[in-house]
């Protein structure tokens, strides 16, 4: 099942997105509520249809908290020129950082003058986790977007830990959809990439990482409870701006797209602030 989200006359509605069919789904919540409720999605009634082409998609859910994985591609954290972590690396990213699927990247130059891309693998929880050994991580989970972890690189040196550089407002595009977990398979097994005003800038698979899916749930759930609908989001490969010669970051005018197979695409055009 492909789950959305949209913004109507009553508020806003998740959807069933089935090719260009686009059916509210008869709950008055969002997805976390719906997950914390213990309900099946499948099974909801369905409302009113939309054409696709005439819908813009919001982000599918809005997280009670966003775990966030760092340097968790071999590839990446050569090309950053450290060490891959023996543990996961964790830190946090505000929830008020989401934004939909299309929706701008702000860059506000009186906080930051290198703003970055991130494809990611983003993980929605939909049952909660505690202590909750790797054999049995996945069957917590609900389902598989597409994100964007766009970072201020800058703030990210400066402050010598992340959460500001990474959590400004819209610094993190989601969606177009949450895939329910049946739908993808192997999380392991997935092709993600960024482009920037077409050119590709990552072209990776989920294979690479180098703590999986399982893991990650694991050693989290090991720290700290998750809860339904948060969002796991798993670290970006090779690819990124700030490593390339010379860097390259977003300006004002320009379009990322980041997509996973399976999943979609997020399209965001880049703005100023001002």
């Amino acid at each position: 099942m492909r789950i959305g989200a949209i913004d109507t006359a009553a508020g806003r509605r998740l959807v069933e997105v089935d090719g260009d069919r686009v059916r509210e789904l008869e709950f008055d919540g969002d997805l976390a509520a719906l997950l914390t409720a213990g309900l099946d999605a499948a099974t909801l009634a369905r409302g009113s249809e939309h054409d696709g082409a005439a819908v813009t998609l919001e982000a599918p859910v809005r997280p009670g908290k966003i775990v966030a994985i760092g340097l968790n591609y071999r590839q990446h954290a050569t090309e950053s020129g450290v060490p891959a972590p023996e543990a996961p690396l964790i830190f946090a990213k505000f929830p008020s950082s989401v934004v939909g699927p299309s929706a701008e990247i702000v860059v506000d130059r009186a906080l930051t003058q290198s703003v970055d891309w991130e494809a990611e693998l983003g993980v929605v929880v939909g049952a909660r986790m505690r202590n909750v050994p790797r054999e049995r991580a996945l069957e917590h989970v609900f389902g598989y977007t597409a994100v964007n972890d766009v970072s201020a690189r800058d703030a990210q040196s400066g402050d010598g830990q992340w959460v500001r550089a990474k959590s400004m407002d819209t610094f993190c595009p989601l969606g177009p959809v949450v895939v329910s977990a049946d739908e993808i398979g192997d999380p392991q097994a997935l092709r993600l990439w960024t482009a920037v005003n077409g050119e590709i800038m990552q072209d990776a698979s989920t294979a690479d990482m180098i703590f999986g899916v399982a893991d990650l749930l694991a050693y989290c759930s090991s720290n700290f409870t998750l809860e339904p609908g948060d969002l796991l989001i798993t670290g970006t490969p090779w690819g990124v701006g700030i490593v390339r010669e010379p860097p390259v970051t977003l300006q004002p005018g320009d379009v990322v797209e980041t997509g996973v197979d399976g999943i979609g695409t997020l399209r965001n055009p880049v703005v100023d602030a001002g």
